[in-house]
């Protein structure tokens, strides 16, 4: 692929697609990031976690300075060139009175839940969606897959997930799967595409938006992204897929 640097946009998902779930970064893939790739394409990522949970598995905040585009919780928070620039409110946007409904239920579904461990918060609170985790986030990693293992026969998120699409059907909320232990749930339209907003607002358009994920089905986190008529869709199964995909996408 022979396009300048500032006309290719390289979108990542983190989890799955950077680094193994919920683990830091290999030193061999930054190395590939950022001097074999870097070099050829504009960076960005987009991921479910916040800043903070960005930064432990992407090793600090260098990356913040190392990928143009840096988008937390679906890019409803949005840095570029290692700054903040915007930030979107799920509060604002649904009201305080829904909020604490929504999250009441959830903690009374939890509750009456029967898994066979649990650990502790079971709903996070982010800028621009919330997350909820049955098994509760403070698992070890053995405990999620463990959990992603019992998921997969039993279906408890997707359960979860069908219960309050119908107790909350007047309020307009997607639901996504992601990772091995939660899943997301935020305003219709605040999905990872949100990032593409951001990204139209650029003087010069790039020619072509490539994004790398791995929860590409219906249903995933990565679904509305990668499918989208704006970007080029990779679906991988790893970091190492993401790497091989990337070699032969820019020809190194």
């Amino acid at each position: 692929m022979d396009l300048a640097r500032d006309e290719l946009l390289l979108l990542f998902d983190v989890d799955g697609t950077l680094t193994a779930p919920r683990q830091s970064i290999t030193e061999e893939m930054k190395e590939f990031l950022y001097q074999s790739v870097l070099p050829r394409a504009t960076l960005g990522v987009v991921g479910g976690s916040d800043l903070e949970k960005m930064c432990e598995q992407l090793n600090g905040q260098e990356f913040l300075h190392k990928f143009d585009y840096v988008f937390p919780e679906n890019g409803l928070v949005q840095y570029e060139a290692g700054r903040e620039v915007g930030k979107m409110s799920i509060s604002q946007q649904l009201g305080e009175d829904v909020l604490k409904r929504f999250i009441n239920y959830c903690l009374h579904y939890i509750a009456d839940l029967e898994l066979p461990i649990k650990r502790g918060t079971f709903v996070e609170f982010r800028n621009g969606m919330l997350n909820v985790s049955p098994i509760g986030r403070n698992c070890s990693t053995a405990e999620r897959q463990a959990f992603y293992a019992y998921d997969q026969t039993h279906q408890v998120r997707q359960r979860m997930i069908d219960r309050l699409r119908a107790e909350f059907a007047e309020v307009d909320l997607t639901y996504s799967i992601g990772g091995q232990i939660s899943f997301d749930v935020f305003p219709t339209g605040w999905d990872k595409t949100f990032c593409l907003r951001h990204i139209a607002k650029r003087p010069k358009p790039f020619r072509s938006v490539h994004f790398f994920g791995d929860k590409t089905s219906p249903g995933g986190n990565d679904y509305e992204i990668y499918s989208h008529p704006d970007t080029i869709g990779h679906r991988v199964e790893s970091p190492d897929d993401t790497r091989r995909q990337l070699a032969e996408l820019l020809k190194l």
